[in-house]
């Protein structure tokens, strides 16, 4: 299978090519043309016409045929670079490429259509109910009888996408129904999610020169940041740190997510123990949502022995076996380095490894290796690996006081705080360096599409600004 570089629509065959091989047989599973950032920047110069294209549609008929994209995306077979890909086929490729579990590349299909399904409430939830044809016309009058005006600050979204879980492409998933065009520089082992959503968006008639993909390397995802207007990349802390303060840019890096029993319910930890495993495990812990530490002021010690019990069993299985829970490291080397960082960071004085009598963590193949459930325990919240971020299902058990909870936290994507205590409840409606905030037992990886991820995207690509008229003028 051949996957070409696509230039606002026109497949284009590079003569570098990289091969895409299967994790476990190192069998090739497809051909990707490489694009170069020189290509990426001659092509940014024609980015207004997919904006244009866009616009030239009413916006409820965007609405309509990204629904229709939705259904083709996970239920039809659509034409992928050279060759026609049923959702099995789609299913097995991603497997193959990226080490996930074949019924989770599944499960974020789902994710992926019902975003695309529901894009007409999620767009009324975003837009705080405007008529998105003021965004197609820069000006319009609201609800409220007042003039407003939108001015969109680029005319494609540049995004640098990563390979480690197909469910972050729910975050771009609403761009085209905003009248922006796409540019997007696929993950390295996962290029089939945006292929496959493109090759949907098109058969169900959005405009091909709305859309362009460039796999390579790092140069492309640089020119991409440099061309585009508005970009979105996703990456380590490293890369949080490079692009803070660049308003033209939307990071998304680790989310250091995490669940605060309050002191309230603390006592009664046991009837949680659910959503606490589900925050950690599910999608094989890969989510910038994915719990990665849990906090409360006593019992510590008792639960992590339970969520010990519960995860350090699971073992690895085969890619298709239906019970399949943990994905693969494909880069050789990586899990075995990931592991030998955590066994330093057990080292540090009031740390333990309550998953320890469960077996070995680390699993390692021929081509590859695999990390197993790891529950460490920590009297206190200043060891390093408390507040640690890893790429499977991993959580720090910290003890705090409850008064120190939200200073020792840091930086928070997602919090699940069970608590019924409405003084601790304002103070963490306060926390500013919270942006998702659960009060209640909801699991942290239990999101509500009709609310910002992360910030708004209509926010970031549209500058609300003041427009007067006369009063006998129109525009």
């Amino acid at each position: 299978m051949h996957l070409p570089v696509w230039r606002f629509g026109k497949p284009y065959e590079s003569l570098e090519r990289e091969t895409l091989v299967h994790f476990l047989t190192g069998e090739p599973v497809a051909e990707v043309s490489q694009a170069g950032g020189a290509i990426v920047g001659r092509d940014l110069q024609k980015a207004q016409q997919a904006r244009a294209a866009l616009l030239a549609i009413d916006p409820e008929e965007i609405v309509e045929r990204l629904q229709t994209a939705g259904n083709l995306y996970a239920n039809g077979t659509v034409t992928v670079g050279d060759s026609k890909q049923s959702p099995d086929d789609f299913v097995k490729q991603q497997s193959a490429t990226t080490g996930l579990p074949e019924s989770l590349c599944r499960a974020n299909m789902q994710k992926n259509m019902f975003v695309l399904s529901s894009m007409d409430r999620i767009l009324d939830a975003l837009s705080r109910g405007l008529d998105t044809k003021i965004l197609w016309n820069g000006q319009g009058v609201e609800h409220r009888g007042v003039t407003v005006s939108y001015q969109a600050q680029s005319p494609v979204l540049g995004l640098v996408l990563p390979s480690n879980s197909p469910g972050v492409h729910t975050l771009w998933l609403p761009v085209i129904a905003l009248g922006v065009g796409l540019v997007m520089k696929p993950g390295g082992q996962e290029p089939w999610t945006p292929y496959r959503m493109a090759a949907a968006m098109v058969e169900a008639g959005i405009p091909a020169e709305a859309i362009s993909l460039y796999p390579g390397a790092t140069d492309v995802g640089a020119g991409i940041l440099a061309g585009c207007r508005r970009s979105m990349i996703f990456g380590s802390a490293k890369t949080v740190d490079q692009y803070r303060g660049n308003p033209g840019v939307q990071v998304h890096g680790p989310g250091f997510s995490k669940i605060l029993l309050g002191d309230d319910c603390v006592d009664d930890w046991e009837q949680y123990l659910d959503m606490m495993c589900e925050s950690v495990a599910i999608n094989s812990g890969r989510g910038c949502i994915n719990a990665s530490a849990i906090y409360a002021s006593r019992h510590t010690k008792a639960i992590a022995a339970a969520l010990a019990d519960r995860l350090g069993p699971i073992d690895v299985k085969p890619p298709d076996d239906p019970e399949a829970r943990l994905a693969a490291f494909t880069i050789p080397g990586a899990a075995k380095a990931i592991w030998q960082q955590i066994e330093g960071g057990l080292k540090e004085s009031g740390v333990t490894h309550a998953t320890a009598p469960y077996g070995p963590r680390l699993v390692e193949g021929e081509r590859c290796g695999w990390l197993r459930p790891m529950v460490a325990h920590c009297a206190r919240p200043e060891p390093a690996i408390a507040k640690g971020e890893y790429m499977f299902p991993f959580v720090s058990v910290v003890e705090c006081p409850q008064e120190r909870t939200l200073d020792a936290i840091g930086p928070t994507l997602v919090c699940s705080a069970i608590t019924h205590d409405s003084a601790f409840q304002n103070r963490l409606m306060d926390c500013t360096h919270i942006d998702r905030l659960n009060l209640g037992p909801i699991p942290t990886t239990q999101l509500d599409w009709l609310q910002p991820h992360e910030g708004n995207i209509i926010d970031f690509l549209y500058r609300s600004r003041a427009l007067q008229l006369p009063a006998t003028a129109s525009v």
